[in-house]
């Protein structure tokens, strides 16, 4: 017999088998992918050559940007408090054996800015991070999942290749990519670079023609004109060879630039090119130059380029690239490694720039100390919490000067101060009389 107290009712919301959540477009992008790996649109290795180690200004905008960027100092806090973490700030300062923490960072954000890109492997022992290494972009393939989500990641260097697998829905991320927003690519970033290909390649050519004019002894290219007086108007095939092997030895090149040319036998030279000046050199090479900082988002002040200079000085200038190119780049490099390594140090850990220590804006940081130390509708310990300090005892109190008063009674108040009281009049009054009997007892 079974009691009526011992039966079960049938659970009205019976436990679910667990849902896998992506996004359900992601199964498209992912066939019409066809599951290959996706290599980048352009080489990286003729961005970086052509780029990077043949244009001046391209790579002063990385380096400078890049170092500037590494060079901010972190801080790690805790649910928004800076905290103390042994262990993440080794791995930061030192990320693996052939890199310090400032090297990896200039790396990895100069990949950022040249590849739109840049990949982090991640070392765990026992559940824990050990060593960051960084992968060249170029060398990387992304191996797209059924989901829509990368399913790994292949380096290969020549023959050999290494694929290291990810589960985006478990949280397995062993290698981190973060990428620039590109609108026509789905799994790879788009470069700084590629808006200012053009820009590049005018002020590249624009130099390449520069030194071959100077090769040349500055001397614009021209033709040798055979106009004779009476005769055939055409050289004979031995005086034409012969003239071309004079030119050859004895005009061109490098070592022979600036030599004059002795013409006879109705041979006339005729200019056939522009010169530096007909050619606005100097303006073009300048409009290029300005058209490929403004694609890195640095001030064509900062590198010494004229023209068209919004800013007063160089120091406006440099708040202005730090605030709208450094700081920002920046914070999405700690976002992302804050994301990558919360299943190590939990999720309320993160990495933020620690932008008080900044030399370029210690001038605002001087000013607002000053108006906050001069507020006073604020504590003692609201004032030391604004500028960083701990707070100290006795210090939740509002001190204001001693010489201000009330609105109302400074209304009311007579010329030259408030009317003394009573007591202060008698006492006033009895000065004025022994001053009196004082002065009368002297005269007698």
């Amino acid at each position: 017999m079974v009691w009526p107290f011992t039966r079960r009712k049938p659970d009205p919301f019976p436990a679910l088998p667990p849902e896998t959540k992506y996004s359900s477009v992601g199964p498209i992008i992912s066939a019409r992918m066809l599951n290959l790996p996706q290599w980048p649109r352009r080489s990286f290795d003729q961005i970086c050559k052509e780029g990077y180690q043949q244009n001046p200004i391209v790579n002063a905008c990385v380096y400078m940007t890049a170092r500037a960027a590494a060079c901010v100092p972190l801080e790690i806090e805790r649910n928004e408090t800076e905290a103390d973490i042994p262990e993440l700030r080794a791995l930061l300062n030192r990320p693996n054996p052939m890199q310090d923490g400032e090297a990896f960072r200039i790396a990895t954000i100069s990949d950022l800015l040249l590849a739109g890109e840049f990949f982090a492997e991640r070392v765990d022992v026992k559940g824990r991070p050990k060593e960051l290494y960084r992968w060249q972009p170029g060398q990387v393939t992304v191996n797209p999942g059924p989901q829509g989500f990368p399913s790994g990641y292949t380096f290969k260097i020549g023959e050999q290749s290494r694929t290291v697998k990810v589960d985006v829905v478990r949280g397995l991320m062993p290698i981190l990519h973060v990428k620039e927003y590109s609108p026509l690519d789905d799994w790879r970033g788009q470069p700084n670079i590629d808006p200012a290909a053009f820009a590049i390649d005018m002020h590249t050519g624009a130099l390449r023609w520069n030194n071959a004019l100077l090769n040349n002894g500055a001397q614009p290219s021209g033709a040798l004109v055979f106009a004779p007086k009476d005769g055939s108007d055409k050289l004979t095939e031995d005086q034409w060879l012969r003239l071309k092997a004079e030119l050859d030895e004895s005009f061109s090149g490098q070592k022979n630039a600036g030599k004059p040319i002795l013409l006879d036998g109705g041979l006339d030279w005729r200019e056939m090119g522009f010169s530096p000046k007909d050619m606005n050199f100097e303006e073009g090479l300048d409009a290029s130059a300005r058209l490929i900082a403004l694609a890195f988002g640095v001030p064509p002040l900062i590198l010494g380029i004229k023209g068209y200079n919004t800013f007063s000085n160089y120091t406006e200038a440099n708040k202005a690239f730090y605030r709208q190119t450094v700081l920002p780049l920046l914070g999405q490099w700690c976002r992302a490694m804050s994301w990558w390594l919360k299943d190590a140090y939990g999720a309320d850990v993160s990495i933020c720039p620690d932008t008080d220590d900044i030399e370029i804006f210690a001038d605002e940081r001087a000013d607002q100390w000053d108006r906050i130390e001069k507020s006073t509708s604020l504590t003692i310990n609201e004032k030391r919490e604004k500028m960083g300090l701990a707070p100290v005892p006795g210090g939740d109190v509002v001190l204001v000067p001693s010489s201000l008063v009330p609105l109302e009674v400074a209304g009311t108040m007579p010329q030259g101060g408030p009317e003394p009281s009573l007591d202060e009049q008698d006492q006033e009054t009895d000065d004025a009389e022994a001053d009196v009997s004082g002065d009368g007892g002297t005269e007698g």
